[in-house]
């Protein structure tokens, strides 16, 4: 999941990077607009996500985000965590045309048969995953970068960036669907691969000391993930 798309579909005032919440403390522009963008991004948004579930539930919540605006996803979001068996990689991969159907016939959440199919094919490719020496979680994480210092202007946040355009590339590769770069940059945001809270955002020291104290498991998941050396091999392409 992400903050909206490309953070530009929230109306701002121009160029200001930090506006104050509901409590007055300051927080990424992009957050202050509802209640749900506020939890959202005060909890979520940029603290590191391990659990394989969660990050296919991320995933398949991006998927369904493709041109539309991310509030509309997240106000489903318990829906379709019902409608898709709680995000159970291992379930979903299991749907068959009735539960397409079904899918399909559910006006709680967004009724595409293309995306549907994607989140259930991707379901079976997070499976061909684990079958193998890593998993979803190995993957990405071994294209998450180094910590980088805080943005501190909306300018200075992404839409993607050579970590999330190789991730894409692996995905796609291995039969994933709807994970174009930009996609997999939002996913990159919302898990806590990178760190894009405004510098004095409330919100920033919070996910960076989860981060801290993760490290260690995140620096295991990484190594046993195949896209370890091919990060390295891009970041030195890009220099």
């Amino acid at each position: 999941m992400a903050e909206p798309r490309n953070t530009l579909d929230v109306p701002a005032p121009r160029e200001q990077a930090l506006l104050p919440g509901p409590d007055g403390r300051p927080r990424c522009w992009w957050s202050v607009v509802t209640p749900d963008y506020v939890a959202y991004h005060d909890l979520e948004w940029g603290r590191p996500v391990l659990d394989e579930r969660l990050l296919f539930e991320h995933l398949c919540l991006e998927v369904f985000q493709a041109g539309l605006s991310w509030l509309t996803v997240l106000r489903r979001r318990e829906a379709f965590r019902q409608a898709f068996a709680g995000f159970d990689p291992e379930r979903v991969a299991r749907f068959g045309e009735r539960d397409i159907a079904r899918l399909l016939a559910d006006g709680a959440i967004i009724r595409n048969r293309t995306k549907i199919e994607a989140v259930i094919g991707n379901a079976r490719g997070c499976l061909d995953l684990a079958a193998g020496p890593g998993s979803l979680g190995a993957l990405m994480w071994s294209y998450a970068p180094e910590v980088a210092s805080a943005p501190r202007s909306r300018r200075a946040v992404p839409a993607t960036s050579p970590e999330a355009a190789a991730l894409a590339s692996d995905l796609k590769r291995r039969g994933f669907r709807f994970v174009g770069p930009t996609t997999l940059y939002a996913h990159m945001q919302a898990c806590g691969m990178v760190n894009d809270h405004i510098a004095g955002c409330l919100a920033r020291e919070p996910a960076l000391d989860q981060r801290r104290r993760q490290e260690a498991a995140i620096r295991s998941l990484a190594s046993r993930g195949p896209g370890r050396d091919r990060h390295h091999a891009v970041k030195e392409e890009t220099r």
